[in-house]
């Protein structure tokens, strides 16, 4: 009879485990589903004004917004640009250089940059701004749209360049390229630096390794910003 007990007991309790398992559910909290990034859901908008490249009484205004920028750099831009001062401290400094600085007491200044290869002008005459694809990018400068040409790359159309003449130097020409232009952007049209919007990001990652790449995470998409004499910009 003892041994009859505990076998029925052992049966019973063995039932209402089964029961508790098919019906009552897992004592572990569902896993939360995180939120999305803020920066995915919100447009950025338009970026803060700051000056990040100078060419005589010329002042570049970022086209992008902070939030975004992924890094900066400065290249070889293409025939005819011309070099550009660049404001804040060289991230890729060599030896020499860094110890030069070092000695003369200099400051590191915002924001940093990057000293990228290649490219057919002065190693600084080609300011990339780099952001995410799709990122809004905003005029450098106050001034009026002289032409939007089609870049095509390979035999494949990657945006348009948009050229500008800066209200502060009218005998050059800003050009803004790696962008689809927004199509509210008309030659003749006025802009502002900083608040009017030339359109957005293309991306080049399929087209091109991207020498930016080097110094962000991810494919190293930007805008390219150069700055030419007026007479020597072909718009063909």
């Amino acid at each position: 009879m003892r041994r009859l007990f505990v076998l029925v007991t052992v049966v019973i309790v063995a039932i209402v485990v089964v029961l508790l398992s098919a019906f009552g559910g897992s004592a572990a909290p569902a896993p939360e589903t995180s939120p999305a990034s803020a920066s995915r859901l919100v447009p950025a908008g338009p970026p803060t004004l700051q000056v990040v490249a100078k060419v005589g009484v010329l002042h570049l205004q970022l086209p992008v917004s902070q939030s975004r920028v992924t890094a900066i750099g400065y290249q070889g831009g293409s025939e005819g640009s011309l070099a550009l001062d660049p404001i804040g401290t060289q991230a890729n400094q060599g030896l020499l250089q860094r110890l030069a600085r070092k000695l003369v007491g200099a400051s590191s200044g915002s924001p940093r940059w990057y000293q990228l290869p290649g490219g057919l002008g002065p190693g600084t005459s080609a300011l990339d701004v780099g952001a995410p694809s799709g990122t809004d990018v905003y005029s450098p400068v106050d001034g009026a749209v002289l032409a939007i040409v089609p870049v095509v790359l390979n035999g494949a159309r990657l945006g348009s360049r948009i050229d500008i003449q800066p209200t502060a130097a009218a005998s050059l020409v800003v050009s803004v390229s790696h962008v689809r232009a927004d199509p509210a952007v008309a030659v003749g049209a006025a802009v502002t630096a900083g608040a009017s919007r030339l359109g957005s990001i293309v991306d080049y990652s399929h087209a091109e390794r991207q020498a930016l790449a080097r110094y962000t995470n991810d494919a190293g998409n930007h805008v390219v910003v150069e700055v030419h004499p007026s007479a020597s910009l072909s718009v063909g």
